[in-house]
C-alpha cells in the first residue's frame, strides 16, 4: 500500500475512506452508501418482497397509531425528533394522526443525507402542509449534542428502521447513553429493533436476487470514484452476506474477485487487494427482548412498552429514563 503520510483530509469521508482502506481487514462505513443515488437504491430495497423490515414496522405503526400517539403527547405539546428520517413513509402515519387530532407538536427530522431531507420536506408540504417541520442535516452524534437544547417541553426521540442495528452492542450502548444524557425525565425514546428469526429469512433480506442490495453496497465505491477520483472497477467486486444466529449479527462485505490495485488520487493512495479479499461494509444486528432490556439497562434506560407485528419479526420499544 503506497500513500503519502502527509495526507491532509478535507472531509470526514476522505478520512474514513483512507483509514478504512489502509486497515486490515479493510472496512468502509455504511453511512457512505447514501447520496442521491444511494437514497433511491435504499427506497428500492425497502420495496423488495424479501426486505420485510419496512412492511413489518409500517404495520406496527398503522395498527397501533392511536396508542403510540397518546404515549407521545405531552401537556404542552412535544418535539418529535427523528434520527435517520429518510423518506418519512412510516412516520407520516403518526404525523397524519397527530394533525387530525390537533395535537400540538413540532417535527424535527434529522438525516445524514441533505437530499433525503429536501425530498421529505417537499413531500410533507404537499401531503401534510400544516406540519411544523425543521430539518437538520448531520450525523446522529452531532445532533445528539444539540438535543438537550430542546428542554422547554417533552421530547420524543424517534429511531425507526432498526438503524441501531448498524452498531455493535458496545457502540449501541454508547449511542443509547448519549440519547439518555439528552433526555429530560418526561422525555421518551421510541425505537425499532429487528428481531431474531429464521436465519434464511434474514439472509434473503440482505441478499436479494435482483442485485439492488449489491448496487447499494457498491455505491460507496462509486462515491469514492466520483468524489475522490478513484478507479474502482465495480464489476471486479461482488456483495456477500453472512448471518450468525448465535450473536444475531448479519454482515455485508464487498469481495475482490481478483488480485488488483486501486488508486484514489485525492488521497494520494494506492490500495492493493488480494484475490477474494473483503471490505466489510455493514452490520445489521438482530435482537430479542432480553438483549434490548440489557442494552437499555446499560444506558440507564428502561423499557416501558413495546409493539410487535403479527409474525413477531420486528418490535418497536418505548424507553424512558430510569
Amino acid at each position: 500500500m503506497e500513500n503519502n503520510i502527509n495526507t491532509r483530509f478535507t472531509s470526514a469521508f476522505e478520512e474514513d475512506v483512507y483509514n478504512g482502506l489502509t486497515s486490515y481487514p479493510k472496512h468502509l462505513s455504511s453511512k457512505y452508501f447514501y447520496d442521491k443515488k444511494g437514497d433511491k437504491l435504499f427506497q428500492d430495497i425497502m420495496n423488495l418482497p424479501e426486505y420485510y423490515l419496512t412492511n413489518c414496522e409500517y404495520n406496527i405503526l398503522a395498527t397501533n397509531t392511536q396508542k403510540i400517539a397518546e404515549a407521545f403527547a405531552g401537556p404542552n405539546g412535544f418535539d418529535l425528533i427523528e434520527l435517520g428520517a429518510g423518506d418519512g413513509k412510516k412516520t407520516k402515519l403518526l404525523l397524519r394522526y397527530l394533525i387530525d387530532k390537533k395535537i400540538n407538536f413540532d417535527y424535527l427530522p434529522v438525516d445524514i443525507s441533505q437530499n433525503a431531507l429536501d425530498e421529505l420536506e417537499g413531500s410533507l408540504k404537499k401531503e401534510l402542509p400544516t406540519v411544523s417541520v425543521k430539518t437538520q442535516q448531520g450525523t446522529y452524534l452531532k445532533t445528539l449534542e444539540r438535543l438537550s437544547d430542546y428542554n422547554s417541553r417533552k421530547k420524543v426521540i424517534l429511531v425507526l428502521g432498526s438503524n441501531i442495528g448498524n452498531l455493535l452492542h458496545e457502540d449501541a450502548i454508547d449511542f443509547l447513553k448519549k440519547i439518555q444524557d439528552a433526555m429530560s425525565p418526561d422525555d421518551m425514546l421510541f425505537m425499532g429493533f429487528d428481531q431474531k428469526k429464521n436465519p434464511q429469512t434474514i439472509l434473503d433480506a440482505y441478499n436479494d436476487p435482483t442485485g439492488v442490495t449489491e448496487a447499494f453496497n457498491k455505491n460507496v465505491l462509486e462515491r469514492i470514484n466520483n468524489e475522490l477520483d478513484g478507479n474502482f472497477d465495480l464489476n471486479s467486486f461482488f456483495h456477500w452476506e453472512t448471518y450468525n444466529p448465535e450473536t444475531g449479527t448479519a454482515k455485508s462485505f464487498l469481495i475482490s474477485r481478483e488480485k488488483q490495485a486501486v488508486t484514489i488520487n485525492n488521497l494520494d493512495l494506492t490500495v492493493n487487494f488480494e484475490a477474494w479479499e473483503s471490505i466489510h461494509t455493514e452490520i445489521s444486528q438482530k435482537y430479542d427482548d432480553m438483549i434490548v432490556e440489557w442494552l437499555a439497562s446499560q444506558a440507564d434506560l428502561k423499557v416501558t412498552d413495546s409493539f410487535t407485528d403479527e409474525k413477531d419479526f420486528y418490535k418497536n420499544y418505548i424507553f424512558r429514563k430510569k
